[in-house]
């Protein structure tokens, strides 16, 4: 077992328990999808938390998972898993620590809040592997705006917490105070405010999915920084 659901009478916690990294490979994956599932029908919850186990949220996606043959069950697999926590019953609050990584952060982006420690590190690090991230590319844009999106997306760049808070990407509350509101106002202010999220998952992600599978990855060597991390060699430019 990769992710585990914890229940309580008003709140869920969705853990990710592989430490510790927390690989988001088909396994996990498939594990979060069903367990989110499983709440859909729990209408009296006031928040759902995605959390970790060990010191980490999660290192990404498997990088053997990103291979072609592969890749295009990735995609499909982690693209329906956003969609099923953005239209989660009550509102999703992902608490970060450690790295949080490629896929672990767009996982987080798929969630209505984010809080995180000091330790925590944000990063779409797919361009050092001559790739894209289609749902980062998808959602960040929303969340922080095109020009920080950029950045993170473009350069690579890992952000401390700090940073990430000060950019807007992190939240500053306490989470708890939505445990004085209805169930049922909550359920419907965040199916409300995820609506530009849930257009942008349905709509803008299966578009970002293709270009990365017909176009990028039909480019002469659009694999080779994929094959080089798991070899542990140098990629060569292309």
């Amino acid at each position: 077992m990769k992710a585990r659901l914890d229940l309580y009478d008003d709140v869920a916690r969705v853990v990710l328990a592989a430490p510790k990294a927390n690989i988001l490979d088909r396994i996990m994956v498939s594990e979060l999808d069903a367990l989110f599932a499983t709440l859909e029908s729990k209408r009296d919850l006031k928040a759902i938390f995605v959390t970790s186990d060990g010191p980490h949220f999660s290192f990404g996606a498997s990088i053997e998972e990103h291979l072609p043959g592969e890749i295009e069950g990735a995609l499909s697999r982690l693209g329906n898993l956003l969609r099923r926590v953005a239209n989660a019953p009550a509102p999703t609050i992902a608490e970060v620590k450690g790295q949080c990584l490629g896929g672990g952060l767009e996982l987080v982006l798929a969630c209505d809040l984010i809080v995180a420690d000091d330790s925590a590190q944000f990063a779409a690090p797919e361009i050092r592997l001559g790739v894209f991230p289609p749902a980062a590319s998808a959602l960040l844009p929303l969340r922080i705006g095109v020009a920080a999106a950029s950045e993170l997306i473009l350069t690579g760049a890992t952000w401390s917490a700090e940073e990430a808070r000060a950019r807007g990407l992190v939240h500053r509350l306490n989470p708890e105070q939505l445990f004085s509101y209805s169930a049922t106002g909550l359920r419907y202010a965040a199916k409300a405010v995820r609506r530009s999220i849930v257009k942008a998952l349905h709509d803008d992600l299966p578009q970002l999915d293709r270009i990365y599978l017909d176009e990028l990855m039909a480019q002469p060597g659009a694999a080779d920084g994929i094959h080089a991390f798991l070899d542990k060699r140098a990629r060569v430019n292309a």
